[in-house]
């Protein structure tokens, strides 16, 4: 909402700095986004009159003498196709500054002298949208009555303050002048005077010229009036300035006076040429499924029967609380005119809007509401201009179908109740004085009172909504502070928050670099590095298919952003991302899913890039596993890696299931399958997935602390021949069960298949760490040690010490 400051002084007793004012209203309950005047970074633009106006031979140009107050005429060439001789215009004198900040100098254009620029309003900055049709074109021509050398400002209402208000949908009041007035006057304790036009009525009676029914259960009232013998023509320079400081573009006289009306007392209005009608029944009805009507922005509309329509003789003239029909439109031959005034459902207007993408200033307000208490003085008020601007005659009297409760709604409460709720110690005085700036009816006394509110507050209905006004008006910074109570429990972080960040300290200590995905994706992509997919979750009205239903992976995601970086030569990438993902647990579609806390990482490019005395590092499986290695040391977990071939996406010889050792599966690390990263643009690339809930449920509930020894350790080397398809994880569960207690360490140094060994074997090369915290280990336990360890496999493995 857009709010001329001048305007509003015009309404209320006010006389304060506009900044004050923005500030004052921001902190009693309605937000301003900014002020601004539009003549800011506008200078030395003044009044000129054309004398005289010659075309320049084989040019589109004019060479005008402009009087600009200051003695000898000026000479000023001008490329507008409306200059002549005679008009008043707004010239840019040598040295002004216009639209843009750029300044206007003395020059020659085609080798003609000129000493200035006669404007446009899109030159000062104003916006095409709003400047009036007929200077669309060409330059603005002021109002014959503009003092020549004076400024253009005052003329044109740039000098206006002009409020941009930030409108809640519970305080649509202020989406009008007098709503804001109203709100104005109660901040300041200030009076209101709203002007009155009176209205001479004809001796023909509106009834014998139309009548109006409604046909459906959404329109609550519809009035009309008809104004016989209006003349069409271009608004005075008053309303034109009104509207354009708001936003609207003046059109004619007979539109602008509806549009003032919208803006004055938020009442939609619209005009139709009464001689365009096929009939004088004007019914408000829903619309049929596939009714046609074509808009006044030229575009034909296909209806539905949730649509409201206006229609005479059963052919729709306008669609009802959104925007007028073209058949019935307002022109320059335009004699007879009807104003309708009619209140709508909001949840009706809203859904048409919407699905026509049709949104109007008369739409919004419906949505929102309107004042029921001035629909016909707003009516009224609208035929008494016409009547003013455009010489028209009032018919006697207005057509009315409906009725509108009117009556002020009755909210009752207590002292102590509002005293209690804003821990204040507010008097009976105190209320009645806050009331009395509102303008709202008191009754009562301090144990119990009521207060009448008017239909323009339609958003007071409860208690709760009488304390805020009372708040409001009060001051917030005069309500009372205090600190909490002492005893209450210290805030700490819980154990998914400790987790969380532990984890991505750990990843970023082992270089990686943090990503947000998207949560929601393709159906195909939410399981596609899922090891256990369940239903998916989807969107009843996603905006596109990518992104359509919840993930039940992070990897996906992350996969596209690995896409978008390689595309822009960013290749060497180590990334992680700590999420949720969404697992469907129940049977029905609207059960919902149950969120699990995940980590993921992706690799892909160089560790490290080469130079002149070392190769290039590529990243590899072991990597991305050593990182995991990592987190799970610091953790304290021990997990076990399965070889896992069975997930389409990953390569089925470089991925492995990441498993507790109780056997839960908590995620799996591996490479993305060639195919898979051709798809996805990508090159090589390895990914893990841990989930992280899993991981907190079996995380040590306390950490025992243990000793350092004081007694040194041994090692021992042992090389074993073994079958190729034994495992590591197979050699270290056999030396697991030798049994051996003093066993610390175990670390494989060395693996070797080449040609000297037997077919079908290789050579894997362990060291093993015993200590005794209580005692120095002596050759002859460790012997025993190495024997069990020895004989255990061969036994599980057929193992052969080298």
């Amino acid at each position: 909402m857009l709010v001329s400051y001048k305007w509003l002084k015009e309404l209320v007793d006010i006389d304060v700095p506009v900044a004050e004012l923005a500030e004052k209203m921001s902190t009693t309950g309605i937000e301003v986004e900014g002020v601004t005047t539009p003549a800011d970074g506008l200078s030395n633009i003044v009044v000129g009159h054309v004398l005289s106006c010659e075309d320049v031979p084989d040019t589109h140009l004019h060479l005008c003498q402009v009087d600009t107050g200051d003695g000898e005429p000026r000479q000023i060439v001008c490329g507008a196709p409306n200059v002549r001789a005679g008009i008043k215009v707004m010239v840019a004198l040598p040295g002004a500054r216009i639209a843009d900040n750029y300044k206007i100098k003395k020059g020659k254009i085609r080798g003609l002298e000129s000493l200035g620029m006669i404007c446009s309003l899109g030159e000062l900055g104003v916006s095409d949208s709003v400047v009036p049709k007929e200077f669309a074109d060409g330059i603005q021509i002021l109002p014959e009555d503009a003092e020549v050398g004076s400024s253009v400002f005052p003329y044109l209402g740039m000098d206006d303050a002009i409020i941009e208000l930030s409108i809640t949908p519970n305080r649509a009041d202020a989406l009008s002048m007098r709503g804001v007035a109203h709100e104005v006057a109660a901040i300041y304790g200030k009076s209101i005077h709203f002007p009155e036009k009176s209205l001479s009525e004809s001796q023909v009676q509106t009834a014998d010229k139309i009548s109006v029914a409604i046909e459906s259960d959404q329109v609550l009232t519809y009035q009309a009036r008809v104004v016989e013998n209006v003349t069409v023509a271009p608004s005075p320079q008053w309303l034109q300035n009104l509207l354009m400081n708001a936003g609207i573009r003046p059109i004619n006289n007979v539109v602008d006076v509806t549009n003032y009306i919208l803006l004055y007392f938020g009442q939609p209005m619209h005009a139709f040429d009464l001689d365009k009608f096929e009939g004088n029944h004007i019914t408000a009805r829903q619309a049929r499924d596939g009714e046609k009507l074509v808009t006044l922005d030229g575009e034909e509309r296909e209806l539905v029967a949730d649509d409201i329509v206006i229609s005479v003789a059963d052919q729709a003239v306008a669609l009802g609380g959104v925007m007028g029909g073209q058949s019935t439109e307002i022109d320059n031959n335009s004699k007879n005119v009807v104003l309708e005034a009619a209140v709508f459902n909001g949840k009706s207007i809203r859904k048409t809007s919407g699905r026509l993408n049709l949104r109007s200033e008369s739409s919004s307000r419906f949505e929102k509401g309107v004042n029921h208490a001035t629909v016909t003085e707003a009516l009224d008020m609208a035929a008494a201009l016409l009547q003013e601007l455009a010489g028209g005659q009032p018919t006697a009297g207005r057509v009315t179908a409906g009725d509108l409760d009117v009556n002020p709604v009755e909210v009752s409460t207590s002292l102590s109740h509002v005293n209690s709720r804003l821990g204040t110690e507010l008097t009976y005085a105190d209320i009645e004085q806050i009331f009395a700036q509102l303008g709202f009816g008191l009754t009562g006394s301090a144990d119990s009172f009521t207060v009448s509110v008017p239909k323009r507050r339609w958003d007071i209905s409860i208690q709760a909504d009488l304390v805020e006004e009372i708040a409001r008006i009060y001051g917030y910074d005069k309500l009372p502070t205090t600190l909490p109570e002492a005893g209450g429990t210290a805030g700490e972080l819980t154990s998914t928050q400790k987790l969380r960040r532990r984890v991505r300290t750990l990843a970023e200590g082992a270089g990686l670099t943090e990503v947000i995905s998207y949560a929601l994706t393709t159906p195909e992509k939410a399981t596609e590095f899922t090891l256990a997919p369940t239903a998916q979750t989807e969107l009843m009205w996603p905006m596109t298919v990518d992104r359509s239903v919840l993930r039940q992976n992070m990897v996906s995601g992350m996969l596209d952003i690995i896409s978008y970086n390689i595309n822009r030569k960013n290749k060497n990438l180590a990334l992680y991302e700590i999420g949720k993902v969404f697992a469907q647990t129940g049977n029905s579609k609207a059960d919902l899913p149950t969120e699990i806390n995940s980590f993921a990482l992706v690799l892909t490019g160089l560790v490290a890039d080469k130079d002149f005395q070392t190769p290039a590092v590529p990243v590899d499986f072991f990597y991305a596993k050593g990182i995991l290695e990592t987190i799970f040391d610091q953790l304290g977990l021990e997990v076990t890696y399965v070889a896992k071939s069975d997930v389409a996406s990953l390569h089925p010889g470089r991925t492995a299931e990441i498993v507790l050792a109780d056997g839960a599966s908590i995620g799996f690390v591996g490479q993305i399958h060639p195919q898979t990263a051709k798809s996805y643009d990508i090159p090589e690339t390895y990914v893990a997935e841990l989930n992280l809930t899993a991981i907190e449920a079996a995380l040590p509930e306390n950490k025992i602390f243990a000793d350092i020894s004081k007694f040194p350790a041994v090692s021992r080397d042992i090389a074993l021949l073994l079958p190729k398809t034994t495992s590591h994880q197979e050699v270290l569960a056999a030396i697991e069960v030798s049994g051996v207690k003093r066993l610390t360490a175990v670390k494989l140094f060395d693996i070797y298949a080449g040609d000297k060994l037997p077919a079908g074997t290789k050579s894997m090369a362990y060291n093993l760490t015993f200590q005794n915290p209580e005692a120095s280990l002596t050759d002859e336990e460790v012997v025993k040690f190495m024997e069990k360890i020895t004989t255990s496999l061969t036994d599980k493995l057929g193992a052969e010490v080298r």
